[in-house]
């Protein structure tokens, strides 16, 4: 077992660097041509299955990334927007809710026995609706710019905190929970951004534990995507389930892996990996914001 463990381990290494090195190259491409891989159905449909598979392979190992990854990269590419956030969004709420099944399974986390671990998952996905409510009815009008350099700089300090902190371990606090629900329910509504992060490394530096902050994240994150969904629904929002299918898919597939990789890797292992790649998203949201 030990040797599955540390080739697993090393699988999700490699996994999250190469992630790192796909965001680095989707902030920096300013123009890309959908004709290169589109135009045949049949190929964009598998493109698309494995972008999301891998995206969210990360994420439900991680609690973050899904998003960050796939919005941009299917927006360069030539998607329209709007159908791009409601194809994530409604990909997302499969693969988010059944992560946190999935974990739960798992004993990654309990949410029946462990209650602290079902108040803050409920916690945390009431203060991020609010915010999803907010981010979809109220028009606010703040500078994108000052917007974005806040979350990321906010990212930053808590990957940053994390590493200087990796060993240490934090008391369980509910006004610590509460004013990450709340700074994340804040983020998203006014930006839709900085949830993953925000939310997952939060728990951490709030006392919770590394795989329960990860099942946490996944759960409270499906019940969001679920909420924003039905308010795009009522809107008159269209899915372009040609693009919602593939992704969709997955995502879903990608989950049953992503919870074994949370089981079997070591709790403090999970650690390090959440704050340098929370510390990493942060400079690259500062850098995207000050020079691209």
């Amino acid at each position: 077992m030990p040797g599955k463990t540390e080739l697993l381990k090393w699988v999700w290494v490699s996994s999250i660097i190469l992630f790192a090195a796909g965001l680095v190259a989707v902030t920096s491409i300013s123009k890309f041509s959908p004709a290169v891989c589109f135009d045949n159905y049949s190929r964009l449909f598998l493109v698309l299955l494995l972008l999301a598979f891998f995206a969210e392979y990360i994420d439900s190992s991680l609690g973050m990334g899904y998003g960050t990854t796939l919005t941009p990269l299917l927006i360069i590419v030539g998607f329209p927007p709007l159908q791009v956030v409601a194809a994530t969004l409604f990909s997302e709420f499969v693969s988010g809710i059944t992560a946190g099944i999935l974990h739960h399974k798992a004993d990654n986390v309990n949410f029946i026995r462990d209650a602290k671990s079902g108040k803050v998952m409920l916690l945390m996905a009431a203060c991020s609706i609010a915010g999803t409510l907010l981010a979809v009815t109220v028009a606010l009008n703040l500078p994108k710019f000052y917007v974005k350099l806040y979350i990321s700089f906010m990212i930053l300090a808590i990957g940053v905190f994390l590493l200087l902190k990796n060993r240490a371990g934090y008391l369980f606090s509910w006004k610590r929970i509460t004013l990450i629900g709340l700074l994340a329910a804040f983020n998203k509504g006014i930006s839709g951004g900085g949830y993953g992060p925000l939310v997952t490394g939060g728990q951490l530096l709030a006392g919770i534990k590394e795989k329960n902050a990860v099942a946490i994240t996944s759960m409270a994150e499906g019940l969001v995507c679920l909420v924003a969904i039905i308010i795009y629904f009522f809107s008159g929002t269209e899915f372009d389930w040609k693009l919602t299918v593939p992704l969709t898919l997955g995502a879903f597939l990608s989950v049953p892996g992503a919870v074994l990789t949370v089981k079997v890797i070591p709790a403090n292992f999970i650690r390090g990996q959440i704050a340098y790649v929370t510390l990493f998203l942060g400079l690259l949201m500062v850098a995207k914001t000050l020079f691209l």
